[in-house]
């Protein structure tokens, strides 16, 4: 039996490197997937100020974020500019949006 060249066990060893490498890496990703969804789980729905849980309130056709502890207000993607679409339909609403209107 002839032993293979340098260049074969080269070639070897990097595949064999690649192939750790690659398995590191989905590792990796399913790890972070796994503490993305636990994290989501510990905080969802949970008020980024003092920790109580947020309640749903209907807002007109907007479904609002509302802390009963602390009294936060949160918005989703998009909902701001729901409001902002309608100012005039309660006077606190204008006014929060013509403070976001400043610069």
């Amino acid at each position: 039996m002839e032993k293979p060249s340098n260049q074969e066990e080269e070639w070897f060893a990097r595949e064999e490197l690649e192939k750790k490498q690659q398995l590191s890496r989905q590792q990796a990703a399913r790890l972070a997937e796994t503490e993305k969804q636990s994290l989501q789980a510990l905080h969802f729905m949970k008020c980024p100020k003092c920790g109580f849980d947020l309640h749903t309130v209907k807002y007109g056709t907007i479904d609002v974020d509302t802390c009963f502890n602390c009294h936060g207000v949160w918005l989703d993607a998009g909902e701001l500019e729901q409001l902002a679409a309608k100012p005039d339909s309660h006077p606190v609403v204008g006014a929060v949006l013509n403070w976001f209107k400043h610069d």
